[in-house]
């Protein structure tokens, strides 16, 4: 059976996450069950690992990576950006946090949402 790790980055203070790793979390759960399932008959394992970070490490927040490439590397010119995220600050209790957002297709993505991932997993294994 061939593997493929969906790996996804996110804040972590005392268990609390900000809204956009929150929304991403959710989406990456229904993704994963979904493609685990699409997936298995092509001979693809989906591994999920959930990494949290600390407000050191606030740029790796928000982040999939697939077989270790992030998201926006693997989606056609997919790029990574950023943007100021109150939710952040009131996690962390400073002024002026930015968070990481994907853009994509014309637009810039806070949350990713299912169909993302699932594009990014499909190109990678071949197998939706």
């Amino acid at each position: 059976m061939k593997r493929l790790e969906i790996e996804w980055r996110h804040l972590d203070i005392d268990g609390n996450t900000c809204e956009r790793c929150l929304e991403t979390g959710k989406a990456l759960k229904v993704a994963v069950e979904r493609l685990a399932e699409e997936c298995r008959p092509g001979g693809w394992e989906i591994i999920f690992r959930e990494t949290a970070l600390t407000e050191n490490e606030i740029p790796e927040s928000n982040m999939i990576l697939i077989n270790g490439t992030p998201i926006e590397d693997i989606l056609p010119q997919g790029r990574v950006s950023e943007s100021p995220c109150q939710s952040c600050c009131d996690c962390i209790g400073e002024d002026d946090i930015f968070c990481r957002t994907v853009e994509y297709s014309g637009r810039t993505y806070e949350a990713i949402p299912v169909s993302l991932i699932r594009e990014a997993v499909c190109a990678v294994a071949g197998c939706c």
